[in-house]
């Protein structure tokens, strides 16, 4: 009885508005986390120590993820196929969900003109494999694009949604794979703003608590493996079941969290001190920071720095 009254008690209308506050913490939280870095930058007036990769991916990433967030929520004839294909469930895409989505968009492309500006060095470019991908990545969407609007194609709006949302997919894992390499190759995680982390992190957690809670309340635990921009279903082995894509964020940030404040925290309050120590380094913005570029220089540019 005691299990049945728990029950029923958190489906009363005071536990729905919960669920929707938490949902806007966590927009808010996941949308605070993009200023410190943009802050960073603006500062020091460099993008030194900060992946390329990073930077570009993420507007891209976010691009998909706005367009899947706003035709499916706004969208009578995406909505009406997805209730088809998933038994008349709707989907899940709340409006901060959009709100998220447009701001993350805006201010990821502001942090890549930050990118194009400080840019310093031929060396500060991104790399061939991820030129390559965005490449691909536009020329399908082109074309899952052109298909879903020939009416005697099997493929729908939906698909091309789909295909956006499984792009921010990889993008989610692929733009922290090079700001990590670079962090383990410098030995530092200076120039790389770990509030940005932490308020990430914040924010993945609610947001998988959310989606829990969504599909627990509306017993529509299919709205989660329907809703591959929040969650995917693992192919790695056939006992995972569902994994958000929360998990990848978090995972990303627990290692960013290790590297700066274990692995590498030594390392980067040196190359701070002595940073901060030159003054003329902030007013002039020619001047390189004294971050290194590789595992073997980094060794030598901090002794000098330190010397």
């Amino acid at each position: 009885m005691v299990r049945i009254d728990f029950f029923v008690a958190l489906s009363q209308p005071t536990f729905v508005v919960s669920r929707s506050t938490l949902g806007w913490v966590y927009t808010f939280a996941w949308s605070a986390s993009f200023y410190p870095q943009f802050l960073l930058n603006l500062k020091r007036r460099s993008i030194q120590g900060l992946s390329v990769d990073f930077l570009v991916l993420n507007p891209l990433g976010f691009a998909s993820y706005a367009t899947y967030n706003i035709v499916l929520f706004s969208s009578k004839t995406v909505r009406d196929q997805y209730r088809q294909r998933h038994d008349g469930h709707k989907p899940l895409i709340r409006p901060n969900d959009v709100a998220f989505a447009v701001h993350a968009l805006v201010i990821s492309s502001a942090t890549l003109l930050q990118a194009i500006i400080y840019r310093k060095t031929t060396t500060q470019t991104i790399s061939t494999y991820n030129q390559t991908f965005i490449g691909l990545a536009l020329s399908s969407i082109l074309v899952v694009a052109l298909l879903a609007a020939t009416t005697t194609s099997s493929v729908a709006w939906l698909d091309l949604l789909y295909f956006l949302s499984y792009i921010k997919l990889y993008i989610s894992t692929a733009k922290y794979i090079p700001q990590a390499y670079l962090n383990y190759k410098s030995k530092s995680t200076v120039g790389w703003s770990i509030e940005n982390i932490l308020l990430d992190c914040t924010g993945g957690v609610l947001s998988l608590t959310q989606l829990v809670l969504d599909s627990w309340l509306d017993s529509d635990w299919r709205a989660i493996t329907g809703n591959p921009g929040k969650l995917y279903v693992s192919l790695q082995s056939l006992s995972s079941r569902s994994r958000g894509l929360s998990f990848l964020s978090i995972g990303f940030d627990i290692l960013f969290l290790l590297q700066h404040y274990v692995w590498y925290r030594h390392s980067s309050q040196s190359l701070l001190e002595a940073s901060s120590s030159d003054t003329n380094g902030i007013d002039d913005p020619d001047r390189e920071d004294p971050i290194p570029n590789s595992a073997g220089g980094g060794s030598t540019e901090r002794s000098r720095l330190l010397a």
